[in-house]
């Protein structure tokens, strides 16, 4: 298959980059400024530049979301490099005679909102609350699903915390390897993560399954507080975890809006996938972390 890939220089994307040449498709890179690190790829621009019909697209551009407060401005960026991009595609796609099979486009979990809840959340669920991260992946899924007119599948990837040797864990494990990790706050907040492992291999899993459309919880089936979280964390690296994050620190790390990311959390599953019958290789947390670190 040829397959066209955005985001394909950031810390999912190399990894789906490295598995898609790796069982042998023909990999399209956007890329606007980093260049790729994996061997085999073709890399492009702009997508004036791509003359030859693709099979598939994986569009996993985005700016970090947790890296600064949210100002205004930042806001208007983190929009821009979700909505922007993905309006492109799409219109890409309306210009083609040939079009693309499916669309594998990137969401998060950020669709529910921030909040907390005993409720365990699956697709079918709509958010708990309404503010910057759900309005965000509303929208940017809706201009997704608009290849849907052009007779394009699409998958949306809901993606929880994803646990590898880069992301959300790479900013963690310093603290935590001197002894000075701990929960944030009081603990209570649920993390829905998934090993990089099997985030890959649930993308793949989209693109090659033609009944699998619409959104996707890319998670794993047992979402756990932070306060667990930590507990094996500092398990895996043999290290004391006593050490709270004061309330405080998030606001002063992300801004009172952003803190919400750290502080709020919802038990998210993936229910969709099960469904379809994608096998996760890594289930729980203990095994996701041993294999990590």
């Amino acid at each position: 298959m040829h397959i066209l890939l955005t985001g394909g220089t950031g810390f999912i994307g190399d990894a789906v980059a490295r598995a898609l040449v790796a069982r042998g498709d023909r990999v399209t890179l956007l890329i606007h400024k980093r260049s790729s690190k994996v061997a085999g790829v073709q890399t492009i621009s702009n997508l004036s530049d791509l003359n030859t019909a693709v099979d598939a697209i994986v569009n996993l551009a985005g700016l970090p979301i947790a890296d600064k407060p949210w100002t205004h401005s930042r806001k208007v960026t983190l929009r821009a490099s979700r909505e922007g991009v993905t309006g492109q595609l799409v219109r890409w796609i309306a210009q083609q005679e040939v079009k693309p099979k499916v669309l594998v486009s990137g969401s998060a979990i950020g669709f529910y909102g921030a909040t907390r809840s005993n409720q365990t959340l699956s697709e079918a669920d709509q958010p708990l609350v309404q503010d910057f991260s759900s309005e965000l992946c509303k929208s940017w899924e809706n201009i997704a699903l608009s290849a849907e007119q052009e007779g394009v599948r699409v998958a949306l990837l809901r993606t929880g915390i994803v646990l590898g040797k880069g992301g959300a864990l790479k900013k963690m494990l310093p603290a935590f390897k001197l002894g000075l990790g701990g929960r944030i706050v009081d603990g209570q907040q649920m993390m829905s993560w998934i090993h990089l492992d099997d985030q890959v291999n649930a993308i793949l899993f989209l693109i090659d399954n033609p009944d699998a459309s619409g959104p996707f919880n890319l998670t794993s089936p047992n979402p756990v507080s932070n306060q667990v979280f930590t507990e094996e964390l500092g398990k895996v690296l043999r290290r004391p975890t006593f050490l709270p994050m004061p309330a405080f620190m998030p606001k002063l790390m992300l801004g009172k809006e952003g803190a919400a990311l750290l502080t709020e959390g919802l038990a998210v599953i993936p229910s969709k996938l099960t469904q379809h019958g994608f096998e996760f290789k890594y289930p729980s947390l203990d095994q996701a972390l041993t294999a990590v670190i």
